[in-house]
């Protein structure tokens, strides 16, 4: 699923019109990067948390020509699933 299939699906369930739908989706995304930019977790409870993890630097191999590389160190966003995003989506596949 796609932005815009998120937004039609949100807008199918709600009575709320595809412009609020886009506008509050684009509210919701700008105040969780602030916040993981910040250093701080997101938590939606039974859905996961979304927090950052720094990744040291490290050598690497470039797959091309085989020489050594260094990878820079980096912050990365992390998501991990809660138990009932889990159960769902373990349910859904058996």
């Amino acid at each position: 699923m796609n932005k815009s299939q998120l937004i039609d699906k949100i807008t199918t369930g709600t009575n709320i019109s595809k412009v609020t739908a886009v506008l509050v989706l684009e509210r919701i995304i700008t105040v969780m990067t602030d916040s993981l930019k910040l250093g701080n977790d997101v938590t939606l409870v039974g859905f996961g948390t979304f927090t950052i993890r720094k990744r040291p630097e490290r050598i690497g191999r470039n797959p091309k020509t085989g020489k050594e590389i260094t990878i820079v160190a980096a912050t990365v966003p992390v998501f991990r699933a809660g138990k009932t995003l889990k159960d769902a989506v373990n349910k859904a596949i058996r």
